[in-house]
């Protein structure tokens, strides 16, 4: 039975990376071996980890030369003050724009190792917009931003223009579009919404907002520490990796991330139009910010709420009921989700007011 998963993370993943995983979770090749139990000091579990830096590198055309890539652990909660603790000294200023819970708590965990100020925030209208228009300082460390917000449905379309370095948060929409790298110092995404299985997070480093490190930190916490070792100083977590790795594969199969970005709008497109022209649906996000990744949208009608998640169920259509803090739906549309499962929302969504007008 083919179900279509609208969960915001753990997300989504392409079936034919799922089926490859599962495969090699009872033996990685003729090794003999499950890739559960290899050693991460074996010539298998190190030849993945190079392809897997390797595909970042190619998907994203950077060069090895002035950007290190790692994979860490923690997810990105543990990038909240590992970002701040590397490189924003006590006397040091950090600028964050607050668009939501994870921006909020990253605010919070840098607030505790220099001056960390909110430049804008778009909690006045429950975080339903993306700030525009505030003043950046010329002399920041950086600029901390979260790209996309999954429990209120927004997302940056063009990135700020700063003199400054931007850090940002990337967990839900990492791979799915080109970006310009000159603008970040440091990129984070946990790698559950559009990339692999939860355990690992992914760090994008320019080496020269690297050298600008602020103080001594415990060993595990440093940045340089994972660079020295490639990722690998203590047990990685092989496996989330491992299901990364295939992930990226199949991104640079199915076109490159030009070609998911084409995908993605086109499906993000299906569904807003559908939300825009139907009578009982509305969305919650300003339409300039909507996601591409994570749709948010109420009915008219609460009481009607149960209703529709019903007739979804019956479709085969699972994780849409939206977060507390908005309500309504939420429909998680990240690379791997076929734009077939998008257009059986929409049809449910017809459906749905045929019977109720």
């Amino acid at each position: 039975m083919t179900k279509y998963n609208f969960y915001a993370g753990p997300a989504i993943l392409p079936k034919e990376v799922m089926a490859e995983a599962s495969k090699n979770a009872l033996e990685l090749g003729d090794s003999g071996l499950s890739i559960l139990e290899m050693s991460h000091r074996s010539k298998e579990v190190a030849a993945i980890l190079d392809e897997a830096k390797s595909n970042v590198y190619e998907l994203f055309d950077i060069s090895p030369e002035k950007y290190d890539v790692l994979f860490l652990q923690g997810g990105a909660s543990s990038q909240f003050f590992m970002s701040a603790m590397n490189f924003l000294g006590t006397e040091e200023s950090a600028g964050y724009v607050d668009t939501g819970a994870w921006s909020t708590k990253a605010f919070k965990e840098a607030s505790a190792f220099g001056k960390a100020t909110t430049l804008a925030a778009s909690k006045d209208k429950n975080y339903n917009y993306i700030p525009k228009g505030y003043e950046i300082p010329s002399d920041l460390k950086y600029l901390h931003i979260t790209s996309n917000n999954t429990i209120f449905g927004t997302q940056y379309k063009d990135f700020p223009e700063t003199t400054v370095p931007l850090v940002c948060d990337m967990s839900s929409d990492i791979f799915s579009r080109p970006l310009d790298f000159s603008k970040f110092g440091l990129i984070y995404a946990g790698a559950q919404k559009n990339l692999g299985p939860a355990g690992v997070v992914l760090v994008i480093l320019d080496k020269e907002f690297a050298a600008k490190q602020s103080r001594d930190v415990p060993t595990m916490l440093d940045y340089q520490t994972h660079v020295k070792k490639d990722s690998a100083f203590n047990t990685p977590p092989v496996f989330p990796i491992y299901v990364s790795m295939l992930t990226m594969r199949w991104l640079k199969k199915n076109g490159g991330l030009a070609a998911m970005a084409t995908r993605n709008t086109e499906k993000a497109n299906l569904i807003y139009s559908e939300i825009d022209r139907n009578s009982l649906f509305y969305g919650t996000a300003a339409t300039e910010d909507r996601s591409d990744m994570n749709v948010c949208f109420l009915l008219h009608d609460e009481a009607k709420t149960d209703a529709f998640l019903a007739d979804c169920a019956a479709a085969n259509i699972i994780g849409v009921k939206g977060h507390r803090s908005v309500g309504g739906f939420r429909a998680s549309i990240y690379n791997a989700m076929p734009k077939e499962g998008v257009q059986t929302l929409v049809d449910v969504m017809k459906s749905f007011e045929s019977k109720h007008v």
